[in-house]
């Protein structure tokens, strides 16, 4: 048996108000609904599986079951995620809302709802909403106008479940990105510290206090580099465990991994610098009797 596909009954100006792309063809015209012409739309993902090009879908014919009539493709739309934007986009059929013995050879019979997309820069407010109301009364005060949603809602909905996790991750890997900053700076810095006794000598043999200030840094900056290399390297072994979690957005972000190591070097340039400046306002001679 040939792969069940979604069905969508739509009528012109739908994927304008979706906000949806054309790839190739046109849309669906009044006429053609009116006169319930045999034509049909589908994804941009069901013409690259069947014709491999959607320009190649123009002209083709489709039909829902093999009891009906043949219907020509006249466009291919960009991919929906109608199950959400965390799942893969599944492969639609777009046919017009009037249609003429419509799977009715095949006994196929169920309950169909109607579903009005309106698109508006006052979506979501209260007044629109009451239009929108007074509309559906006027036409039949026995229908109403019930579940009215902006697709923002809708939106957010789907990423309910997967923005709280990432939430959970985000403040631990914040905690812990805080906690690697604040131990990179004691270590480095108490190693710095500790050598005060060399940097002393150093003064008392001449050396400058912005070349001494310098090694403090340079050795630092070099280990915070391996840490920061090993750290990266350890990241991208475990990325594909997140590629679930994430929506158009690359596992191996190169800003995410690049502001994590500025970070981390960052705190390690301070952490040398900073004792460093210390040490070197220190007098030599108390320097040369520390411990």
């Amino acid at each position: 048996m040939p792969p069940i596909r979604r069905y969508k009954f739509i009528s012109p100006g739908y994927f304008a108000a979706m906000g949806s792309r054309l790839i190739a063809g046109r849309d669906l015209t009044w006429s053609e609904l009116y006169e319930q012409r045999p034509v049909a739309l589908v994804s941009e993902n069901m013409a690259r599986e069947w014709w491999r090009d959607p320009r190649a879908a123009i002209g083709k014919r489709i039909r829902p079951t093999l009891q009906d009539d043949w219907r020509e493709v006249v466009g291919v739309v960009a991919d929906l995620r109608d199950d959400g934007v965390v799942q893969k986009a599944p492969a639609i059929v777009y046919w017009p809302l009037l249609q003429k013995n419509f799977q009715g050879s095949a006994g196929v019979s169920g309950i169909r709802g109607v579903v009005y997309v309106i698109r508006s820069p006052r979506a979501g407010s209260a007044g629109l909403r009451q239009e929108i109301q007074q509309a559906v009364a006027a036409v039949n005060g026995n229908l109403p106008a019930s579940n009215m949603k902006t697709l923002e809602a809708v939106y957010r909905r789907s990423l309910a479940r997967t923005s709280f996790t990432l939430l959970l991750l985000a403040v631990a890997g914040g905690m812990a990105l805080v906690l690697g900053v604040i131990g990179i700076y004691g270590v480095i810095s108490y190693s710095v510290a500790q050598r005060t006794r060399e940097v002393g000598i150093r003064l008392a043999l001449g050396a400058p206090l912005r070349e001494v200030t310098r090694m403090f840094v340079r050795q630092g900056l070099s280990m915070s580099g391996v840490g920061a290399l090993c750290g990266l390297a350890g990241a991208l072994a475990v990325t594909r465990l997140m590629k679930s979690m994430l929506f158009e957005v690359s596992p191996a972000d190169p800003a995410t991994f690049a502001a994590a190591s500025v970070g981390l070097v960052t705190a390690a340039i301070l952490g040398s610098y900073l004792p460093a400046r210390r040490a070197t306002r220190v007098d030599p001679v108390e320097a040369l009797r520390a411990e």
